[in-house]
């Protein structure tokens, strides 16, 4: 099976739209969604849309920070992040936030683990950044025995670890290069930002698992981010999240 995983959607449509594109050239046959589909992008009802739809072909989809923000908005936000919520929430249908609301905090399947933060406590949103918190992370997945893979998003990079002889290995991806990810190792893997990448470059981040052939590949995919950022100016939205997508920050 080739398994397209994608996360942190943030309301930006074109990215994700991109994305799905590139990921059907690649003949993905199935998609699954790591959470934060919603918040600081100007089309999250547009975005869920999408999804929502994709679910009827048998797409997994996670809930992540933003997406419980966007149901129950925080009454004193706290960050900037968490200064749209309420915003993102006005913008969706009521049947949006209730499908928003059930959805999972992980999903397991085989060899593979799903989840938007870590494994450790998901519903804490802790972020999985270095071997450290990787390793927290991996050995709380080692429960499910059976479980080879785990792949998160939330840090908004694209990182890969396996678990060595001398404990967890960091691996640097380069896009487009399949990596090879057999099954006797243990695996940890943050997938990237489709709309907001935060590595210095604004290009939409996905990967795509081959299970068959044991193979990860972290895809770069260049989207019109200057109008996706025009369009959250014209939403009214802050600044900076228009900026951020311009300077993929």
């Amino acid at each position: 099976m080739r398994l397209a995983l994608l996360s942190d959607i943030h309301g930006n449509l074109q990215a994700l739209d991109a994305c799905l594109a590139h990921a059907r050239a690649q003949q993905a046959q199935r998609f699954a969604f790591l959470g934060d589909m919603v918040g600081y992008g100007a089309q999250p009802s547009e975005v869920l849309d999408r999804i929502m739809l994709l679910t009827e072909e048998g797409a997994v989809v996670l809930k992540g920070n933003h997406d419980e923000m966007a149901v129950s908005p925080p009454p004193v936000p706290k960050t900037i992040g968490d200064s749209t919520a309420e915003w993102t929430h006005r913008q969706l249908s009521e049947s949006q936030r209730d499908w928003l609301d059930a959805l999972p905090l992980t999903y397991h399947q085989d060899s593979v683990l799903l989840v938007h933060a870590s494994v450790d406590a998901p519903e804490l949103w802790r972020y999985v950044y270095d071997q450290r918190s990787a390793t927290q992370s991996l050995n709380a997945a080692s429960a499910l025995p059976e479980v080879r893979y785990v792949f998160g998003g939330h840090v908004h990079l694209q990182s890969l670890y396996y678990r060595g002889t001398d404990g967890l290995m960091k691996f640097t991806p380069q896009p487009g290069v399949p990596v090879p990810v057999p099954r006797h190792r243990q695996w940890l893997s943050t997938i990237g930002s489709v709309g907001q990448p935060r590595d210095g470059k604004p290009q939409a981040m996905y990967a795509l698992l081959d299970t068959e052939r044991q193979q990860l590949t972290f895809h770069r995919v260049p989207y019109d981010h200057f109008a996706a950022a025009t369009a959250i100016r014209k939403a009214g939205l802050p600044e900076f999240f228009a900026q951020r997508l311009e300077e993929g920050r």
